[in-house]
């Protein structure tokens, strides 16, 4: 059965994030860092935060308020480089085209920045269905979070998908685990935010979280790090009235 502490929770709360800093050093030491600073920041980053968060959890003199208060700041910390790391996949997934990643990069960014907010402020003025309210204020907010995330990765993929454009395996495999964990977690924080779960479906519901999480990490194992033989590809051409045109405007507005 799945029970909070158990050795399966302990497993799936630790192995992924220590998978995740020897990922952040492998890529390192193989140059990756050059080409995704923000992910390699981000792997060292969220692992550290959830390992923190998981040592409060399991010490007796981390009373509960102050677990969820430092949950709440890793969250935050933990969003903003998600975030960025969008940006980042949108500018390697149009680097053909400069201007427009650029600017797509800044407009994810920013949006993303502002929506944090909106949504910590939004969080805070809900009603609350706990007896903490901090607790309920986590729950909307992190749901409040994945939903942003799940709706730029799902707006990156489309987009690439109208323009015909080649994805790189690695900022391909990068977005896919991304967009994995953000539609899984929107699901089930989604449920839990709401209230209407009992103690023991909950624990059920955080164990898929942890799973997903799980696979996710060893899926960018797989696409950054494990070898593959190129394919040939053939030259898509984009429509000279469509992406090369907006590139070219942005460049005349930006470079004047």
């Amino acid at each position: 059965m799945l029970q909070a502490h158990s050795p399966l929770w302990h497993y799936l709360w630790v192995a992924p994030n220590v998978f995740l800093l020897v990922l952040a050093l492998l890529a390192w030491r193989r140059g990756l860092q050059k080409q995704f600073p923000i992910f390699v920041i981000f792997a060292v980053v969220a692992a550290i935060e959830q390992l923190t968060v998981y040592v409060a959890d399991i010490l007796p003199s981390v009373t509960a308020e102050t677990w969820w208060q430092i949950f709440w700041v890793g969250l935050l910390i933990e969003a903003f480089l998600k975030f960025a790391l969008v940006g980042e996949i949108f500018s390697q997934v149009f680097g053909p085209y400069s201007s427009i990643a650029k600017l797509g990069k800044l407009l994810i960014s920013g949006a993303g920045v502002v929506l944090i907010l909106v949504a910590a402020v939004a969080a805070a003025y809900t009603p609350k269905n706990s007896a903490h309210s901090i607790v309920s204020g986590v729950h909307i907010f992190e749901q409040t979070i994945y939903m942003v995330e799940s709706g730029l990765i799902l707006f990156l993929f489309v987009f690439a998908a109208y323009f015909k454009l080649s994805w790189n395996r690695s900022p391909f495999g990068i977005a896919l685990g991304l967009g994995m964990s953000a539609c899984v977690h929107l699901a089930t924080w989604t449920l839990m935010a709401n209230g209407k779960f009992s103690p023991r479906h909950d624990i059920s519901l955080i164990f898929v979280n942890m799973a997903t999480y799980h696979a996710c990490v060893l899926l960018w194992f797989y696409y950054l790090l494990v070898p593959h033989k190129a394919a040939q590809k053939s030259e898509a051409l984009v429509p000279e009235h469509n992406l090369e045109l907006w590139n070219r405007e942005l460049e005349r507005l930006l470079h004047p």
